[in-house]
């Protein structure tokens, strides 16, 4: 029976996992010198669907009993689901999701003390019934500095009130990346944050999101010139080898039977992204020969599958935004090359230009630029073919 996950499975239990076996045992390596009291600060990097999250969890589960893990997701901070991004959500996100897993390991005796704390320096507090969380309300710019002072300390409180029962503190921020709609203030934050947990020797910090290999909030966080100052160590998860990739299906779904052009047709089309490999060995028929051909026509089939979440993106792009991707599918271009494809000037073409490139799907390398999603790209030249024209409304 097949143990293979659908691609967008966000947590994985031991039998769905597999590899990563030399970036696993890095990465907890490093995070166990917290109980030495040199905490690292770590970003984990990967191309879209390589399987960050499912790696972070996958690590979490690994060091629950000794720490305390606090697993946080941006992307699901009430302050951006609602549009109104600000850094007084995003810190009311990461005090509530530490006091969550507190509760969820039972260290009770911090939330009187914290709402006692928060009583006492001018915040609002307000009590959410279902969890006993005590949370502060800001009304002030006063407010919201302390609120940063209390909120960025509260790890290291936590471990020196409850160091007999962890060995330290683990935060695991996902979907990162969504600090840029910050604006002006994501500077700011990155340093202010930087200030508080270069200090914190019992508390280690994992940076991850949808962040391309070229996305320049890569260079600010961990750059030489970033918040950082080029002090943070860097993991790259990396796409399957081939061998990997053979290995895998071998074991997790040996009822595909390729033939060896079949096999090698597969890789090139999944390149060796687990949740592209996930999905299109979901797809294929069981104990049914495929050959090269058999794996182009279902890959063919299974297009709009395979490429589900990239035709979501596409689907909330401007009328300008998808012009421009159209232009890139056969080759980079420069700047003002799509421009003139266009008939619009180059200035015009900035705000597109970024938002597509936060999107990662594309990126700018050598004074072009190229589209980074080859999977939407397929997509869009299969349903010209089809349809006759491209599809701005799906």
């Amino acid at each position: 029976m097949s143990t293979i996950p659908w691609g967008d499975t966000q947590e994985l239990n031991d039998d769905q996992f597999y590899n990563r076996n030399e970036e696993i045992n890095s990465l907890l390596r490093f995070l166990r010198t917290t109980e030495e009291e040199i905490a690292p600060n770590l970003l984990l990097t990967g191309i879209r669907s390589i399987g960050k999250t499912v790696f972070l969890k996958k690590i979490k589960r690994s060091l629950d009993e000794d720490y305390l893990v606090v697993y946080m997701d941006f992307s699901k901070a009430e302050c951006y689901q609602n549009n109104h991004m600000s850094i007084n959500g995003i810190l009311n996100h990461y005090y509530t999701e530490i006091m969550n897993e507190c509760e969820q390991k039972d260290i009770k005796t911090i939330n009187e003390k914290i709402k006692k704390y928060l009583k006492t320096h001018n915040f609002s507090v307000q009590d959410i019934k279902t969890t006993q969380i005590p949370l502060p309300i800001i009304n002030s710019e006063e407010d919201l500095n302390k609120l940063k002072d209390f909120v960025f300390n509260l790890p290291e409180k936590i471990y020196e009130n409850c160091k007999n029962d962890i060995k330290g503190v683990i935060i695991l921020i996902d979907e990162f990346q969504i600090i840029k709609e910050l604006g002006e203030y994501k500077d700011s934050f990155l340093w202010v944050l930087r200030s508080y947990i270069q200090n914190q020797n019992n508390v280690a910090y994992v940076f991850t999101g949808s962040m391309s290999l070229h996305d320049t909030l890569i260079y600010e966080i961990a750059g030489k010139q970033g918040a950082f100052g080029g002090r943070m160590l860097t993991i790259e998860l990396k796409e399957f080898s081939v061998d990997t990739t053979r290995n895998y299906l071998n074991e997790k779904a040996d009822y595909l039977k390729f033939t060896d052009e079949g096999f090698k047709t597969f890789y090139k089309y999944t390149s060796g992204i687990p949740a592209y490999i996930n999905i299109f060995a979901k797809l294929l028929p069981p104990n049914e020969e495929l050959t090269k051909s058999k794996i182009e026509e279902e890959f063919k089939n299974s297009l709009s599958a395979l490429a589900g979440d990239l035709i979501n993106v596409w689907n909330r792009l401007t009328l300008k935004e998808k012009n421009i991707i159209i232009t890139l599918l056969d080759k980079a271009k420069r700047r003002k090359d799509i421009a003139k494809e266009l008939n619009v000037t180059s200035g015009s073409l900035s705000v597109a230009l970024n938002k597509l490139q936060d999107l990662m799907l594309i990126y700018y390398e050598n004074d072009r630029y190229i589209l980074s999603e080859p999977l939407l790209a397929l997509w869009l030249k299969n349903k010209y073919i089809e349809k006759g024209n491209y599809p701005y409304r799906t």
